[in-house]
């Protein structure tokens, strides 16, 4: 194991055990101790998944690379203008996550945790890694270094890190100025209907704001996805949406009755898919809250 991932693995554990004392100061019950080993278990899966998938990158970057039609210089304002264009092409890559359903069912192992705590953060898709380059091609095109948008893709999500968390709440003006917050990220973990597909941006908000997709946080925020909690074992977290699609049963959360649109509704097929990752209880939570959310139920 290098020493980067070391450190890296390191911030992460310190992370994780600070939010879980301040949970436990302030008796917040932001985690499941079968959902963290959950995710600790997908974290260790794409650990060893990590050097086959960083090949992968740079190996389809550098074949762009003789393609380009320049090649900009490194230096300061280079290193900002990757910033932000791996920014822009994240941004669509995650909206893209949301609404076409092949990769919804690879991103949805992430927003199928029902807690927002630091754990969460590091339950991704271990097929996320080979799907989500193609959306950085362009970039290398355009005369930008695969090395510096690899490096500029990590050092993004590893701000993303420290969104996933309740222990801090909303920062006043900086709130759809500039920066994303954990308010911004926790409204875009929720399955309340004004939440769903909402503030997709990496480390800036600026593009939600100009694509008309910031959502504030204002009610409180009900995490997981509208088909309902996933059993704890990581192979059914990666690889039961990815199946269900294959089966053509698996719909996005924004749906209107075709496959590949949903609004917090799936149809019996999908649920019968989806019987694997649910108890009869917590369906049954789910179904009744969402009958409270649509006003069937006082």
């Amino acid at each position: 194991m290098t020493v980067p991932t070391l450190i890296l693995l390191g911030m992460i554990a310190f992370g994780i055990s600070c939010e879980w004392l301040w949970s436990q100061w302030t008796h917040r019950a932001v985690y499941s101790a079968k959902e963290v080993l959950a995710n600790l278990g997908v974290l260790l899966g794409g650990q060893l998944l990590k050097p086959i998938t960083l090949a992968w990158k740079l190996l389809v970057l550098s074949l762009v690379e003789p393609l380009q039609w320049f090649q900009l210089p490194l230096n300061a304002g280079t290193i900002l203008l990757t910033f932000m264009a791996v920014e822009f092409a994240y941004y669509w890559y995650h909206r893209f996550s949301h609404e076409i359903p092949f990769l919804w069912a690879i991103h949805h192992a992430h927003h199928s945790s029902t807690h927002m705590n630091l754990t969460t953060a590091v339950r991704l898709n271990w097929m996320g890694g080979f799907v989500s380059i193609p959306f950085f091609m362009p970039l290398v095109l355009l005369g930008l270094s695969p090395n510096m948008i690899v490096t500029a893709l990590a050092l993004n999500l590893l701000f993303q890190f420290f969104l996933h968390t309740e222990a801090i709440g909303k920062l006043g003006k900086l709130e759809g100025a500039l920066i994303n917050t954990p308010a911004a990220h926790r409204v875009h973990h929720g399955t309340n209907p004004a939440y769903i597909d909402k503030n997709y941006g990496g480390v800036l908000i600026i593009f939600d704001r100009l694509f008309g997709t910031w959502e504030p946080e204002q009610e409180q925020v009900r995490y997981g996805v509208t088909t309902g909690p996933v059993r704890s074992n990581p192979f059914v977290i990666v690889f039961a949406p990815m199946r269900q699609w294959l089966r053509g049963a698996f719909f996005r959360e924004k749906h209107t009755g075709r496959p590949g649109s949903s609004h917090g509704r799936v149809s019996a097929s999908a649920n019968r898919n989806l019987a694997d990752g649910m108890t009869l209880v917590s369906a049954a939570e789910h179904v009744e809250q969402e009958m409270k959310t649509c006003g069937v139920c006082e």
